[in-house]
């Protein structure tokens, strides 16, 4: 059995190594297939983030929708911050743009499924598919009323 490799036994190590040899010129040096493999590992993981504040942003929307008595400052809040939080995750990564409606699909299944446990309303209570467009539910403006 081989020897696991730096990679496997300090991943921290294995980074500072390989960051070394790139930055040296020392590309037949370096670990080529693994470093590969974290930069697209590096995407999946931002295209994951996406999702989730996404999935953050719909809840709260769904909530302020669907439970206007319970509006408050800190539904607010989340809104806003969540919202100035995709702003700079998109302005870091425009090519994201192009991944937003799948990615609000995704997310809307989660929030629907969320706002429904935390509302106690029953998952049917909100519309199967996402009621807001992406330039609405990012605009600092827009709140949803009940329909």
């Amino acid at each position: 059995m081989a020897k696991p490799g730096l990679y496997e036994r300090d991943f921290y190590a294995w980074t500072r190594e390989q960051a070394a040899l790139l930055r040296s010129g020392q590309l037949s040096s370096a670990d080529i297939d693994h470093i590969a493999e974290e930069i697209e590992s590096m995407g999946r993981a931002e295209k994951r983030e996406l999702v989730a504040r996404l999935a953050v942003l719909l809840l709260h929307l769904l909530k302020w929708q669907f439970q206007p008595t319970h509006r408050g400052a800190s539904w607010r809040l989340s809104i806003a911050n969540t919202r100035d939080e995709l702003a700079d995750l998109l302005a870091d990564n425009p090519s994201l743009t192009a991944q937003i409606d799948a990615a609000v699909g995704s997310a809307y299944r989660r929030a629907r499924r969320q706002a429904a446990a935390e509302t106690g309303y029953r998952e049917t209570v909100f519309p199967d598919l996402c009621p807001y467009p992406v330039a609405k539910m990012m605009d600092g403006d827009f709140w949803p009323d009940q329909s």
